[in-house]
């Protein structure tokens, strides 16, 4: 699917964006714990871009999927629970977001259990 494409390939430039941000722009501004927490977004933020468009190849490759697809939707969930709780609890120090991550934790997992059951069903 082309939107996966594109979705992942956005994702991976806001990666690299935000890692580059955090690296120069947030140096000295954040303490070393939220520091790392953002590399820990950013990290995971790149895997599941990355994620999205192996989920663009893979609906090519088996268009009758709807797995697939909900897959790639629930990767793209998981970088804006996930990611983006952990950007913004690393710049406001609003711990309570803190309780949102898991749940983009979920949808991460839950999107790789659903490609490798795409991928025993085309077996």
């Amino acid at each position: 699917m082309k939107l996966f494409l594109i979705l992942g390939a956005i994702n991976a430039f806001l990666a690299v964006a935000l890692g580059a941000f955090g690296a120069h722009g947030l140096e000295g501004k954040l303490t070393e714990k939220y520091l790392k927490v953002w590399e820990t977004g950013v990290t995971y933020h790149m895997y599941h871009a990355l994620g999205l468009i192996l989920v663009a190849f893979l609906a090519d490759k088996w268009p009758n999927s709807s797995l697939v697809s909900f897959s790639g939707w629930l990767m793209f969930i998981g970088i804006i629970l996930f990611s983006g709780s952990l950007y913004v609890l690393s710049t406001s120090g609003i711990k309570v977001l803190g309780a949102i991550t898991p749940l983009g934790g979920v949808a991460f997992l839950a999107a790789w259990i659903l490609i490798i059951v795409a991928a025993v069903k085309q077996l």
